[in-house]
């Protein structure tokens, strides 16, 4: 346990049975009455912002989360089931905790991982992977708009839009976040 003065923006809490980082503390001193801390908190979870308001000698527990890099296995339903890199200890996290971004998850990517007492909490990919792209339209001669894109679908089975002059075999650099094709890699 902590006192609220010591809470830094960053920390991660356990407040009222949930899971939160903090991302703004401020400092008040009012005219009348004594200091106090208001905190803005993000559900880890859920992503809701809380606001709460801490007397500066009021007890908070930080929570200690330890952050690796593991490497991504293989698929188990609806989990995944990773590897430490230095212990070889293996777990199985739940898919939503990478979100949308899952879907380009390969077997033998290193994924970041954050547990709180043998719980795993967040994960997250790489912001780009390179894929193989194994089926794509040939492009339509004469169709030399700028900017023009087909779809095209990569070595896990997700369609990309990608533009006229990549080619099935070609590998290509996807941003995980968004899905857009970046650039076409050697």
């Amino acid at each position: 346990m902590a006192k609220a003065s010591e809470v830094k923006v960053g920390n991660i809490l356990r407040y009222n049975g949930e899971l939160v980082t903090v991302t703004e503390v401020m400092h008040r001193t009012p005219g009348k009455g004594g200091a106090f801390y208001l905190d803005k908190f993000r559900n880890i979870k859920t992503g809701k912002i809380v606001e709460a308001r801490l007397a500066t000698d009021e007890q908070v527990e930080i929570c200690r989360v330890e952050t690796n890099d593991y490497q991504y296995l293989y698929d188990e339903g609806e989990f995944m089931v990773i590897m430490n890199n230095e212990t070889y200890d293996q777990f199985n996290i739940s898919k939503t905790l990478l979100g949308p971004s899952v879907r380009f998850l390969k077997e033998g990517m290193n994924v970041i991982v954050s547990f709180e007492s043998e719980e795993p909490i967040m994960a997250q990919m790489p912001n780009s992977v390179e894929l193989e792209i194994t089926y794509s339209e040939p492009a339509v001669k004469g169709d030399t708009s700028s900017g023009a894109l087909k779809t095209a679908t990569t070595e896990n089975g997700v369609e990309i839009k990608v533009p006229l002059f990549v080619n099935q075999g070609d590998k290509v650099k996807v941003d995980t976040r968004t899905g857009e094709y970046l650039e076409r890699v050697k």
